[in-house]
This record gives C-alpha cells, sequence and structure tokens, in this order.
C-alpha cells in the first residue's frame, strides 16, 4: 500500500459482508423512492458513513453536507477556494461519505474561520478498491470550544456534476473526490448526522490561519501547507 505523511487519515475499516450490502441496498431503496428528498430513517446498526461511503462507490449520486436541515433545493454560488476547480459559481459535492459530514458537522457561525481539508485516493496500476485519505483541521482557537453542530447529508443525482481533474502531489496521481455542478440540483433524500457521526472527530487538527494562508500563497501546490 502506498504509504503518505502520517498527518493524511484513512478510511476507517468496516464490514461490508452480504447483510450488510443488503440493508444498506434496501434502505437506499426506500428512501429515494419517493422522489420528494425526504429525510431517511436510519436505524441500522452501522455507522452512517459506512452507508454513505457504500452509496458513493455503488450510486450515481454525489453529497453535500450543510448545517441548513431545510435544503429544498441547490443553487449555485461563487465559492473562494485557492484551487481553480474550487473557486467558481457551483454547487459543490463528494463523491465520499466522510467528507461532507465535516462540512455538515463543523459550525461555521461560531468560532470555526477558517478550514483546510481533503479527501482523495491515489491511483494505482494494481487493481482493486483504492483507499480513501483525508485531512481535516480547522483554526486553532475554535477547537477548544467544541465547535460542532446537528447537519444533514444531502444525496444528489450525479447527473449535472463534473468530477475534480485529477491531481499530482509528491510524485503521486490524486483522484479528488470534490465535484461540482453548474446548474441548480434537487436532492433525492437527505440524512441527519451529528459530531458523533464523524469517526474523525479527534483528529482534527489545529492551524493559524494566517500562516497557512501565506504558506498556500506562496506554494500552493504544497497542500496541506504543514511542517512536518
Amino acid at each position: 500500500m502506498t504509504q503518505l505523511a502520517s498527518y493524511f487519515l484513512t478510511q476507517p475499516l468496516a464490514d461490508w459482508g452480504a447483510d450488510t450490502i443488503a440493508a444498506f441496498e434496501q434502505l437506499f431503496a426506500e428512501a429515494v423512492e419517493p422522489g420528494i428528498g425526504a429525510e431517511i430513517a436510519y436505524t441500522l446498526p452501522m455507522p452512517k458513513w459506512q452507508f454513505l461511503c457504500y452509496l458513493c462507490d455503488h450510486k450515481p449520486i454525489v453529497l453535500h453536507g450543510s448545517g441548513n436541515l431545510e435544503i429544498d433545493e441547490f443553487e449555485p454560488r461563487q465559492s473562494n477556494d485557492i484551487n481553480e476547480f474550487g473557486n467558481r459559481q457551483a454547487i459543490y459535492a463528494a463523491s465520499d461519505g466522510i467528507w461532507p459530514i465535516y462540512f455538515a458537522i463543523v459550525d461555521r457561525d461560531n468560532y470555526v474561520t477558517s478550514l483546510i481539508n481533503g479527501c482523495f485516493r491515489i491511483v494505482e496500476t494494481a487493481a482493486g478498491n483504492w483507499p480513501s485519505y483525508y485531512f481535516f483541521s480547522i483554526n486553532g482557537d475554535a477547537l477548544p470550544r467544541d465547535p460542532w453542530r446537528k447537519g444533514m447529508i444531502y444525496l444528489l443525482p450525479r447527473t449535472s456534476f463534473e468530477q475534480q481533474p485529477r491531481q499530482h502531489h509528491q510524485g503521486r496521481e490524486l483522484d479528488v473526490a470534490q465535484w461540482a455542478s453548474p446548474i441548480s440540483v434537487k436532492p433525492l433524500a437527505k440524512l441527519a448526522v451529528g459530531p458523533e457521526d464523524f469517526p474523525f472527530l479527534t483528529q482534527i487538527r489545529p492551524h493559524d490561519p494566517a500562516v497557512i494562508g501565506a504558506r498556500a500563497r506562496a506554494n500552493p501546490d504544497n497542500f496541506p501547507w504543514l511542517d512536518e
């Protein structure tokens, strides 16, 4: 397996047995059947991130995490990102089940003013499933305040979305889980989440926005701009 810096997190291990997959398939079918963006009543014993990761890998959907619990339709908005793909007027979503939970539970209305995050898979020559890697950080003065909230994950049809082009980092080709749609999108369904549903809650790192901002401007391709 490809080795990366220790600050990149890997997707937790999970049981992907036949019974788990059958339960996920049934719940997804029941969730999207009404076609009205209804909230999913999640009662399965498997963690929500596992259900969402399964959907991203096997269904034509992408996910958007938000603290707004009642979005009936998404409209393109101008974003602010150092990367060209992420700095345009669009609806952004992820083809990963963990990454959007971060956006859903981080309370940007209270204390959190700076986010650094990413989700990608390394493009391997060998066949098989490529593991997902993650990085999560917020401004350091917010972390002691437990700046978390309840949020919602919206399941969006992938039809109008395009994936961010593959990136290169330290000699590796990366498949980035970020997607963008230039047109309005209505959700197929939604799933409520909280801090307890985010498997990396205790591994969200602190950073100094001024320091990171200067490093990013000096070397945009050196994500996540850490000393180590």
